[in-house]
């Protein structure tokens, strides 16, 4: 993922502006793995192999537990 496309992303509930958190990127400086943190909910958005995920809460877990 592009570090500028934070710049678009918003939290699917809140609407708030998100904030990154990298764990490891490539040797462009694109975002490998990490997260999109909503502070207002206190959720953290995953982000891995460069695709954030952004289903809202209830649905990732819902998404986690058929798996």
């Amino acid at each position: 993922m592009r570090r500028e496309l934070v710049e678009q992303l918003v939290c699917p509930v809140t609407r708030d502006p998100l904030k990154l958190e990298i764990a490891r990127e490539d040797e462009n400086g694109d975002v490998l793995e990490g997260a999109l943190v909503s502070e207002r909910i206190n959720f953290r958005y995953p982000i891995e192999d460069g695709i954030p995920n952004l289903l809202p809460p209830d649905m990732q877990r819902r998404a986690g537990e058929s798996v």
